[in-house]
């Protein structure tokens, strides 16, 4: 298993000793690791609107300008995957953790057993929640699993996401909302993205899924949707 950590603390020494911390845990579970490192909340923030591909945010909670509370809130209005810790010498910011649905609270000096004991656990809750995506639509946010969605269909200033239950309108383009997805979705026509778990018949003009919805297939798509169909499924 891969995964990538973000560290953001303003304390230089602190993050390079987490840093270490996550390399040698990785080593002993034997998984890769990626670790980025960012010196303030703003940093990380500026990396975050190009890459959201974090599983594992350890925030420290007291930095300047925009704290690591703060920081976490502004990323669940994003993106509803990632495992989130906070760092702290102080345990009066502990209700607002759980706004955010943070995983565990670390007190400094962080001690390398309790973090590997936290990171263990980010792990199997990762390994056991389906990937979702965070959506703001009709004033409010909302996190779907993406095995909800069936399929996204775009328009000339918005998108429509269907769900198994209902139909979510958001302004974003098709192609934006499609980086932020797994590999589990496919681009069958340029208004058109499929969930192929969702599929269930493949012809040379159209896909056909779950509920009875038939997606168009552009011309030339047909080899690489099944292609892809058979790896994901």
């Amino acid at each position: 298993m891969e995964y990538v950590v973000a560290i953001c603390d303003d304390a230089d020494a602190d993050r390079r000793s987490i840093a270490g911390m996550v390399r040698r845990w990785a080593e002993a579970a034997g998984s890769r690791v990626q670790v980025c490192e960012f010196p303030s909340a703003e940093s990380f923030l500026f990396e975050y609107d190009r890459n959201r591909d974090y599983d594992i945010l350890l925030l420290d909670v007291e930095m300047r300008e925009l704290s690591g509370i703060e920081l976490a809130k502004r990323v669940r209005a994003q993106r509803g995957r990632a495992e989130i810790v906070f760092i702290t010498s102080h345990f009066e910011f502990i209700a607002e953790g759980y706004e955010v649905d943070a995983l565990h609270y670390l007190v400094k000096p962080v001690s390398e057993e309790k973090l590997w004991e936290v990171l263990d656990r980010a792990a199997a809750r990762l390994a056991a929640e389906p990937p979702s995506v965070v959506v703001s639509a009709d004033g409010e946010t909302v996190k779907l699993p993406e095995t909800d969605i069936l399929y996204v269909e775009a328009f000339a200033h918005y998108i429509e996401i269907h769900t198994r239950a209902e139909v979510y309108r958001l302004k974003e383009s098709i192609t934006a909302f499609g980086e932020r997805l797994s590999g589990d979705f496919f681009r069958a026509h340029r208004s058109y993205l499929v969930n192929l778990k969702a599929v269930e018949r493949i012809s040379r003009t159209g896909v056909r899924l779950t509920g009875g919805a038939e997606i168009p297939l552009a011309r030339g798509k047909y080899d690489d949707v099944n292609r892809a169909f058979i790896e994901r499924n």
